[in-house]
């Protein structure tokens, strides 16, 4: 039987029709506009989503047996709040994961409300791109929209609502929200009296493996699938990815270098940073997991080669950068073109480059870009380490592994070994993977990852390179706390 996985992600969709023997038949990717009306704001059109995603799945199937597509499920970009009003319709454009125009209100949840209360309510604390903010906000800049909600739900769920009729999400995208108790696995009472939302304003909650529904008749009959096709909840994006990369059970260890990037830390235990650096979420697995997200990372790169250097030529612009030049670089490059998230969650720092002489090259450029990356990554990797966490290997997805360079480069940033995938399809995949549970293709998650995850090649760590890196890093680390002050000028 054969499955389709939906990454919505935030430049496009991207969807993967898959054997359950994990043989990818066909990829599809279409993208799909982003929207940044004011400074810091960033939002999109939920319907260009639905649209894109129904021509991508006709592209997807069209020389395929249909009647073989058994089951669909999702990975999505998380955070995202998409509104309805009591005639389902959208009433204002989605505002995404990497918005900062929350700065008030997370200031609110955090300093007034409290971090203490906030973490015993949901095991995080307020950031800028989180849901529950974004409410906060809407309330108080727009009461007029607030007040028209009828449903409020994450990107992905609005697909699986036109997909389906279903009103629903599932446990690691809520974990996001800042409206959800990770630990109990259901909704904060709390955090929604905090918010002014009722529960009956809120989707109802399944493990990302579950089934939700089948598809609507008239869409079954439009794409030419089955009214029987069985969809699954799906997952937040890294979750998806996680799960596509076998990264399940304890202590395992993915990262992605997308448009941000993650270190995804999988616990079979519920855990809490006490600093609250790292999120703590619920797993796709049914269990848990520990994340430390930046919001700029292969974007930061895309920065540089599209909008500084005017090139596509990716690969090109890392021929010049070898072994001998790794760790020996007198420029750093601070990431944070969208501001921080883990483990600064500071919405008004700013990217930079620092340490340029008369001598510093166009590669010397890009290869900070690539380090400082690496950099901003191990700073979650520390967090966790600190609690005890011992991580000898990560997988590794995401457009950024793509590049060999890179995947050295981090391999001896942080200074554990790097393992590649056969498939870097990574959420897309991890939503086959869900479908196929929700359709009993296997009888878990262990058994499907087992069979279908497999590792193409992995990166040592070089013993010189990585000591060197040790050092630099540490320069690194000195750059945020001295330039913050600097920082929250710029961004007033």
């Amino acid at each position: 039987m054969n499955y389709i996985g939906v990454d919505l992600g935030t430049s496009s969709v991207k969807l993967l029709l898959m054997e359950h023997t994990g043989k990818i038949l066909n990829s599809v990717s279409r993208e799909y506009p982003i929207y940044f009306p004011k400074p810091a704001w960033s939002e999109q059109n939920p319907e260009d989503w639905y649209k894109e995603t129904i021509l991508g799945i006709k592209e997807l199937i069209k020389d395929f047996d249909k009647t073989s597509i058994k089951g669909l499920s999702f990975g999505g970009q998380m955070h995202g709040l998409v509104i309805l009003d009591e005639k389902d319709e959208v009433i204002r454009p989605a505002i995404l994961w990497n918005d900062a125009r929350t700065g008030k209100e997370c200031d609110y949840l955090n300093n007034e409300i409290g971090k203490d209360k906030l973490s015993k309510y949901t095991a995080n604390i307020a950031f800028a791109g989180f849901t529950a903010p974004k409410l906060l906000w809407l309330r108080n800049n727009e009461p007029e929209n607030f007040n028209k909600i009828k449903k409020i739900m994450l990107p992905k769920d609005y697909l699986a609502y036109k997909l389906t009729g279903t009103f629903s999400t599932d446990v690691s995208d809520a974990s996001g929200t800042l409206l959800f108790d990770v630990k109990n696995r259901t909704w904060s009472k709390e955090m929604l009296d905090i918010c002014g939302i009722k529960l009956e304003q809120m989707p109802k909650i399944f493990e990302s493996y579950e089934a939700i529904g089948c598809l609507k008749a008239e869409l079954a009959s439009e794409l030419g699938l089955s009214s029987d096709l069985v969809v699954a909840a799906g997952a937040g994006d890294n979750a998806a990815a996680a799960i596509g990369t076998g990264t399940i059970g304890e202590g395992k260890c993915n990262i992605s270098i997308g448009t941000s990037g993650t270190v995804f830390i999988s616990s079979k235990s519920f855990k809490v940073d006490p600093n609250n650096a790292l999120h703590s979420f619920d797993h796709a697995d049914g269990a848990y997991h520990l994340m430390g997200c930046m919001l700029s990372a292969a974007s930061c790169n895309m920065w540089w080669m599209d909008n500084v250097l005017n090139t596509k030529e990716y690969s090109k612009e890392q021929e010049d950068i070898d072994d001998s030049k790794l760790a020996k670089n007198h420029v750093y490059f601070l990431p944070y073109l969208m501001g921080e998230r883990s483990p600064h969650n500071d919405p008004k720092a700013r990217a930079c480059f620092i340490g340029m002489t008369m001598d510093t090259t166009r590669a010397d450029m890009t290869q900070a870009v690539l380090e400082g990356v690496a950099f901003g990554l191990r700073d979650s990797l520390e967090i966790a380490r600190k609690e005890g966490l011992v991580i000898p290997e990560t997988k590794l997805c995401g457009g950024g592994a793509k590049s060999e360079l890179w995947c050295k480069i981090l391999a001896n940033v942080l200074n554990i070994r790097v393992a590649k995938l056969e498939s870097e399809e990574g959420p897309s995949m991890g939503a086959c993977i869900l479908a196929m549970i929700a359709c009993k293709e296997y009888e878990s998650l262990e058994e499907a990852v087992s069979k279908i995850v497999k590792l193409s090649k992995t990166i040592e760590p070089d013993e010189d390179i990585a000591k060197a890196y040790e050092l630099r890093y540490k320069e690194f680390k000195e750059l945020y706390p001295a330039l913050k002050d600097s920082f929250n000028s710029i961004g007033a």
